[in-house]
């Protein structure tokens, strides 16, 4: 049952993390309440106060400025899988919001909400790590900047003070002739694993690894990008690299991948899982990539 509690809706940033200030650990910011609602009622965890951040004005929106997409916190995963923008320069994204939960979650669901909860089976997180994605942080002291791989530092857990209100998703373009694929594999509604790929590749008749960057999430507390595999990969011929991610690879992957076990799996099954998802999502992103020609990625 859902304990009663009072609900603020500022208008202004500053008047929404000066709530948040005076209020400390009674309140917590609330956007499209499809995470935060259910573990309210479900009495996991218990506030007095929500601070409504969808009533404050600019956090609305998706704007594209110089090859950077600047979304809203409050912007519905709904809103960006419907997005042209999204679809015609951010393809990866796009696809991966089309995959979050269901409609009715989507609808209602904000970005800025399902990464500041920090859910570790979720898709959107790591799917930001292949754009080297960053938020901007507002708080009583100014504004800041976060990486979204520094982001969340454990379950349920972020970076952010408790004063502290997400404001924007900045996500850069893939670089020309980049382009990517995500795999994600579960039985239930909230993936098992999500794997992510981007790759540029050179020209010629045998075309090799230029740049490549491997993200994967819910296997451990938090999404990752796996550099020590960006670095294995990077430079070897398509051919090389698709059994190398079945190799050593793989398997560097699989260590590197902080699985635990919970109810999704155990981490040995995670670890496995990781390895068999990394060649199949490479193979795809090389796919894209020979696609996509040199000049422009997704």
């Amino acid at each position: 049952m859902l304990r009663p509690f009072r609900l603020h809706e500022p208008t202004t940033v500053e008047e929404a993390t000066s709530l948040l200030a005076d209020l400390g650990d009674a309140a917590r910011p609330y956007a499209g309440g499809t995470e935060l609602l259910l573990v309210m009622k479900a009495g996991v965890l218990a506030y007095d106060h929500l601070v409504n951040v969808k009533t404050v004005a600019g956090l609305a929106g998706i704007e594209l400025d110089a090859g950077v997409l600047r979304i809203g916190a409050a912007v519905t995963h709904r809103e960006l899988e419907s997005s042209a923008v999204l679809r015609e320069r951010f393809a990866l994204l796009a696809s991966v919001e089309r995959r979050v939960a269901n409609v009715r979650v989507r609808n209602v669901g904000t970005l800025g909400g399902n990464l500041c909860f920090a859910e570790p089976h979720s898709d959107p997180g790591t799917a930001l790590l292949l754009y080297d994605a960053s938020v901007e942080v507002a708080g009583p002291s100014g504004r800041r900047t976060i990486a979204v791989e520094a982001l969340a530092s454990g379950p349920y857990e972020t970076a952010l003070a408790d004063d502290e209100l997400l404001t924007r998703i900045d996500v850069p373009e893939l670089p020309a002739g980049m382009a990517g694929a995500y795999l994600k594999f579960g039985y239930h509604q909230r993936p098992t694993l999500g794997v992510g790929v981007a790759v540029r590749l050179s020209g010629g008749a045998r075309p090799a690894i230029e740049d490549v960057r491997v993200a994967l999430g819910s296997v451990s507390p938090r999404p990752l990008r796996l550099r020590d595999v960006e670095d294995r990969l990077r430079g070897c011929s398509t051919a090389d690299a698709v059994a190398l991610a079945s190799g050593d690879a793989g398997d560097l992957a699989a260590a590197a991948s902080e699985a635990v076990d919970d109810l999704h799996g155990s981490a040995e099954y995670k670890r496995h899982v990781t390895k068999v998802y990394l060649g199949r999502a490479l193979e795809q992103a090389i796919e894209a990539a020979l696609a996509a020609g040199p000049e422009r990625g997704a």
